[in-house]
């Protein structure tokens, strides 16, 4: 017998189904509230409001949990190489890939790397100052324009040429971005090599010095886009399901949820957190001084703590691993980075920030390591909007094999005036 909640308004009471998901988790389906009762619920920001039902990421916030289609995310740190197309194939298509699938979708990658050469005029008509993600939000919808066979894909063999077109297109779209705003020469994809090194190869080579891309700061890099791959019902994520409820096409969709992920509370925080460490340096303060300020609340200590996650950011304890291996091998001296660890360090031992569970999240490390790469502050959401792409992607088209999804179309409470009406200019 189906498990049911009851809701009483006035003298009518309403029986409404209780949904239980894979990992326990209880939703109480409320579709036919305004139906039967004439109200409806009021959340805003959706915090306790579940939009769709997903079958490709489970967060479990309390306990620090986040799986891949039930596989734990620290198991992609677990191996050799870390492989972002595997972690991708797995997200869109529910399993993880044969040999044979992925060297397939390799070569749909390889083979897709470059740009119409007519979108390079697209490029060039932006000011050098345009921020990035600007860019890489009109590019992937001039992307429609020129492969409009694939915008919008009606079978599993169209989808895989779409997605092979997005994921390795999104990095010559950065790449190209980075470029033109500092006025270098477009470097082409180099299908020798693998996705995260020539995505690197294209931002950093120069037409008569090859950038040579060490095999742990590749491995650094996939992990980073692996870790952001995908993160359940976020902003961008839910925006892109929504533009998708309207049957927007896959570029169309993509590129809404490019443009969610620039605001600074989501795309941007470890923007802040790089900020945050430019005032210290800019201020003389030392880390200790500024940790003191934190808690005496004149400071804020950016990548602290998550709205999700009330225990150790799972995702953060991978990077904080990767922080470990590679800034001492790349032997960056950035007072910057000094002045971050030191902050981890006290932090990470201060009842103060034990006690209220403020740990270094992924924004805190995924920010250190991009700028020890050598990538500047204005490109970081550009890496979070490359490596959350396969999940905007998946979530596209799980609703879209979904017979029952309807388009989105949230309901308000109106507080607005009563009782008025038009007024003649002559009256005014």
């Amino acid at each position: 017998m189906t498990e049911t909640a009851k809701l009483i308004i006035g003298e009518k009471t309403l029986e409404m189904p209780i949904v239980v998901g894979s990992e326990g988790e209880r939703g109480i389906d409320i579709s036919k509230l305004r139906q039967e009762t004439g109200a409806i619920t009021l959340d805003p920001g959706y915090g306790n409001t579940g939009s769709c039902q997903s079958a490709i990421t489970y967060i479990d916030g309390d306990k620090g949990i986040l799986r891949y289609r039930g596989i734990p995310i620290e198991e992609f740190d677990h191996r050799k190489h870390p492989n972002f197309i595997e972690v991708m194939w797995l997200l869109i298509f529910g399993r993880l890939p044969s040999e044979q699938e992925l060297a397939e979708m390799r070569d749909a990658l390889t083979g897709q790397a470059h740009l119409h050469e007519a979108m390079k005029h697209h490029f060039e008509g932006y000011p050098v100052n345009a921020p990035p993600m600007a860019i890489m939000s009109a590019m992937l919808n001039t992307l429609g324009c020129f492969h409009p066979e694939i915008i919008d894909p009606k079978d599993e063999v169209q989808f895989k040429a779409a997605i092979a077109n997005l994921v390795s297109k999104i990095r010559t779209i950065a790449a190209f971005t980075y470029r033109r705003v500092r006025g270098l020469p477009y470097i082409y994809a180099d299908p020798k090599r693998r996705y995260c090194a020539n995505l690197l190869h294209m931002m950093f080579s120069m037409p008569h010095e090859e950038y040579h891309v060490d095999d742990e700061i590749e491995d650094a890099l996939n992990l980073i886009f692996i870790l952001h791959a995908d993160h359940e019902q976020n902003c961008s994520t839910s925006t892109v399901r929504m533009v998708g409820s309207s049957q927007a096409n896959l570029f169309a969709s993509c590129a809404a949820g490019v443009c969610a992920l620039w605001g600074p509370l989501h795309g941007g925080a470890n923007v802040e957190v790089l900020e945050m460490l430019e005032r210290i340096k800019a201020g003389g303060l030392s880390a200790e001084q500024y940790v003191e300020m934190a808690k005496q609340k004149d400071a804020r200590l950016m990548g602290f703590g998550h709205r999700v996650y009330k225990n150790y950011d799972p995702r953060a304890k991978v990077l904080k691993g990767v922080c470990d291996r590679v800034l001492p091998k790349l032997n960056v001296k950035d007072p910057l980075i000094d002045i971050a660890r030191r902050l981890e360090e006290l932090a990470l031992k201060d009842s103060y920030f034990i006690d209220r569970k403020l740990y270094p999240n992924v924004d805190f490390y995924s920010g250190i390591i991009l700028r020890a790469m050598g990538i500047p502050t204005d490109m970081f959401t550009v890496m979070f909007a490359i490596g959350r792409l396969p999940g905007w992607i998946a979530h596209w088209w799980e609703q879209r094999q979904d017979k029952s999804s309807r388009i989105a179309r949230p309901r308000q409470i109106y507080t607005g005036p009563v009782g008025k009406h038009y007024v003649p200019m002559s009256k005014r």
